[in-house]
């Protein structure tokens, strides 16, 4: 199963979380498509879908200032040392937003939503994980 979008549930949770928790960092794992997936009459120039991702982050930039994040990590996976050998990321990134209430406010501005065609039409599938500081128990107890 293909995972680009959250369901509702999921987007229920999150806005459910406490917006004021403090530092909070996305795991964004991402595989593209060959070709990216453009809404019939989007007027966008067809591309790969790494291209079109390139698009998205592009245009994001201005939207992740404005919400105080950062990208802290970018990286290429080469193996899958534990975990499912049949999901393959072509990207991970690790963003730092300074709490939640930066992200969904980002993520529900109109004019994010007008730029996210292009992570949509990017991606076969990704993963979007939202972390947080450890609690005080540490590895050691």
């Amino acid at each position: 199963m293909q995972h680009v979008e959250p369901e509702q549930a999921q987007f229920r949770a999150l806005m459910g979380m406490d917006p004021d928790l403090g530092p909070v960092e996305m795991i964004n794992m991402l595989r593209y498509r060959e070709h990216a997936v453009y809404p019939d009459g989007s007027g966008h120039s067809p591309c790969a879908g790494r291209e079109a991702y390139l698009r998205y982050g592009l245009a994001v930039q201005a939207f992740l200032d404005r919400a105080g994040a950062s990208i802290v990590w970018h990286g290429t996976p080469r193996l899958m040392l534990i975990g499912p050998q049949d999901k393959a990321w072509d990207d991970v990134l690790i963003v730092r937003y300074p709490d939640l209430r930066a992200f969904t406010t980002m993520i529900t501005d109109p004019a994010y939503l007008e730029i996210a065609v292009h992570r949509s039409a990017a991606l076969e599938d990704s993963r979007l994980i939202v972390t947080g500081p450890a609690n005080a128990t540490t590895l050691s107890d």
